[in-house]
């Protein structure tokens, strides 16, 4: 048994890392820092309720950390937890810079400690369809790769730490890691990058919007966009071949459940309804065929899993620290390419 501590309680900790570590074998919900309040308490009983990092690495026991906090504290307390001997998860963003990355990654060799990221949208079924789609090559060559994360929020939460202005606030570090990392992970290094990052809701001090172009030197242009200004949202998935197109309008189900505080527990976790699976049509001698894909099931918990695996040494982390720098290299770039209104050139170096 591993046991497991968790560094804020917000919506970060509170829906996406406590409820998932607490439904994976082999894996002990020990400790959460809350800073005040006691909702943490009233969920979990059964683990200790500390009031700062420093009292959570006093315990011992505790040899996994998840850092569940707002963005520009992720690389001190994740760099502090690995000077403490410990295994850390850290949520997306890695880090603000990557130069801040570098450093982790490097404190992690030395101390011989797992460090991943929790880059949960791999676990999306929606995703997994896609990685499936892609190796069977169901729609030939892909030559257009579109995916939109758009929501309808033209009011500025006030007091959301992630629409004030400090490094790695605002939507492109919110939202970006999980396209940016999608985009990655099924096509590989672009040549190039060109990215257009900006403010547009009215009294927004940080951006809030973003289109980004990966271009590939087989000619695919992968395309990855956000707003908050989007009633009618674009689709989530939209993917053209020589073949045929994928369109996917929903969003995998797991984080609508963990917001409205379902346990992450049964078979049956994970699993899209039909109404909300994708659609393929495809060409072939003139004429089209249109079918319902179905959704392969998701499920978050196989992060964790993986992330206990990788702590035994039975697998690699499930964000392996290369996987986490390229990822961090790429958004930077895409900042340098908005600031420049250009396209750079990927030339990422481990």
């Amino acid at each position: 048994m591993i046991d497991v501590g968790v560094v804020g309680f917000g919506l970060g900790g509170r829906a996406f890392h406590a409820p998932i570590i607490h439904a994976v074998p082999g894996l002990r919900l020990a400790a959460i820092v809350e800073r005040s309040g006691s909702s943490a308490r009233e969920i979990y009983p059964d683990a200790k309720i500390v009031r700062d990092i420093e009292e959570l690495l006093a315990i011992k026991s505790i040899s996994l950390i998840a850092i569940a906090t707002p963005n520009e504290t992720h690389f001190p307390f994740a760099k502090r937890c690995l000077e403490a001997g410990r295994h850390v998860v850290v949520d997306k963003p890695f880090t603000s810079t990557l130069a801040e990355a570098r450093e982790l990654v490097e404190l992690a060799r030395k101390h011989d400690r797992v460090i991943t990221v929790y880059q949960d949208r791999r676990f999306d079924g929606d995703f997994r369809t896609v990685q499936e789609l892609l190796a069977k090559g169901s729609l030939g060559k892909i030559v257009r790769f579109e995916s939109a994360f758009d929501r309808c929020r033209p009011q500025i939460r006030a007091n959301s730490w992630k629409e004030k202005p400090a490094p790695g606030s605002g939507v492109f570090f919110d939202l970006g890691p999980h396209l940016v990392d999608q985009a990655l992970q099924l096509f590989g290094k672009p040549e190039h990058v060109l990215a257009d990052i900006r403010i547009e809701r009215e009294g927004s001090l940080t951006e809030d919007a973003f289109d980004l172009t990966l271009y590939y030197k087989n000619g695919l242009r992968a395309i990855l966009m956000a707003s908050m200004l989007a009633p009618d949202p674009r689709p989530h998935y939209r993917i053209q071949g020589t073949r045929g197109v994928y369109v996917k309008h929903t969003l995998d189900p797991q984080e609508a459940l963990l917001r409205g505080n379902h346990p992450a527990m049964g078979d049956d976790w994970g699993v899209e309804p039909e109404k909300d699976w994708g659609t393929m049509t495809l060409w072939s001698d003139g004429e089209l065929t249109h079918a319902n894909v179905p959704t392969l099931r998701g499920d978050y918990r196989d992060f964790y899993a993986q992330v206990r695996d990788a702590i035994e040494e039975r697998a690699t982390p499930p964000v392996t620290p290369d996987e986490a720098l390229r990822l961090m290299y790429t958004l930077e770039l895409c900042v340098g390419s908005s600031r420049k209104r250009a396209p750079l050139p990927w030339a990422f170096s481990a």
